[in-house]
């Protein structure tokens, strides 16, 4: 079974929160979740879809699709994913160790896993060990970051209200540690809270930051330090401050988890099935994460078939996690209702593939290439 096509898909969906919309770290206020989706067809009639991750330089990804994956792995062996994803990141090795190309890769394998499932008649998670104990799973509302305590105070109790027992801020200024503060006192002591600063922090300042989280009882403080692979920092954090710690999203391989795990650097890894290297790369860093004794919790802010591959990659490991949901409304869900938790929770597709297909009407309407 051969690839005969790949044609990448840039959509942006409008959205709404429970909260104003605030500048992202460009400084534009985001008004649509755009998103590259990978639309690859066999010659045996079989379609898969991927995700690449984009957020934000979606002309950057779709690039990459083009100029790169797409004359690589037309006319390559669909059937044989292992095989086809070593060889095209051995071909790309000098660029695809991280960063577009590699996401832009990630998306392939998604797409290649999706048609294996089809072509087998079986759910991702059953090609993965899976026994289908696991039909549903934990989602934590993942928040949108808003720079106001008080609008963080509205969010996490507008995310009790739909039934989500765990909620992730995504602060980074001046106010952190007061919208920290505020919103263990909306939510109480049983709700658990997670910080996710996106290496807001330079070494010298992560200490007395983490210090002052310290109180509040977080689950995990995530990227505290930049750069994203100073684990010696990390690591010091853990260990003198007591606050656990979540990384792993901009890492490119496996060997550099190893690393990270090494150095006592985390507690939690995150890596992120449509960046990280897709499927295949995934359940390598599921082996790591569990051979060490350390928490896997998939990183996964998107809305496409790149959150639908980590439901599944969830649903085959041995060890429980939670699956995060990128907290607000879309105009209209692209992959209907998997896409979208309810009372906290995610279903598990078990149709072939995905399990969940791809709305190409929805796909048309919010086209933006």
């Amino acid at each position: 079974m051969k690839i005969i096509s790949i044609e990448p898909v840039t959509i942006g969906i409008p959205y709404t929160h429970d909260a104003p919309r605030t500048p992202s770290g460009d400084g534009n206020v985001r008004e649509l979740m755009d998103a590259v989706y990978l639309k690859v067809e066999t010659d045996a009639g079989i379609t898969g879809w991927g995700e690449v991750f984009a957020f934000g330089s979606y002309p950057i990804m779709q690039a990459a699709c083009e100029l790169v994956v797409k004359p690589l792995a037309t006319g390559m062996d669909a059937g044989d994913i292992d095989a086809t994803m070593t060889n095209l990141f051995r071909r790309t090795q000098g660029t695809s160790g991280k960063g577009p190309i590699r996401h832009a890769l990630s998306g392939l394998d998604i797409a290649l896993w999706d048609i294996r499932g089809k072509a087998e008649g079986k759910p991702i998670w059953r090609l993965l060990g899976g026994d289908g104990s696991r039909r549903t799973l934990p989602a934590y509302a993942s928040l949108i970051r808003t720079g106001a305590p008080e609008h963080v105070v509205t969010l996490c109790r507008s995310a009790v209200e739909r039934g989500y027992r765990e909620i992730k801020l995504h602060e980074r200024n001046e106010l952190t540690v007061e919208s920290v503060k505020l919103a263990r006192e909306a939510v109480g002591g049983d709700i658990e809270l997670m910080l996710d600063t996106n290496c807001a922090w330079l070494p010298d300042e992560v200490m007395p930051m983490a210090r002052a989280l310290a109180p509040f009882g977080l689950k995990w403080l995530e990227e505290p330090v930049y750069p994203t692979d100073d684990f010696r920092t990390m690591a010091r954090v853990r260990a003198e401050t007591g606050v656990p710690v979540a990384a792993g999203e901009n890492l490119g391989t496996v060997q550099e988890f190893g690393c990270m795990i090494d150095a006592d650097a985390v507690d939690f890894i995150q890596p992120d099935v449509s960046k990280f290297g897709g499927i295949c790369e995934m359940m390598k860093a599921v082996d790591v994460a569990e051979a060490a004794g350390v928490s896997f919790t998939p990183h996964s802010p998107v809305y496409g078939p790149g959150l639908i591959a980590t439901l599944h990659i969830a649903a085959a490991m041995k060890q429980d996690t939670i699956c995060e949901y990128y907290y607000a409304d879309l105009a209209e869900s692209p992959m209907g209702s998997w896409a979208v938790p309810q009372d906290g929770m995610f279903a598990v597709p078990d149709g072939p593939g995905l399990g969940a297909e791809v709305d190409e009407d929805a796909i048309a309407r919010f086209r933006l290439n």
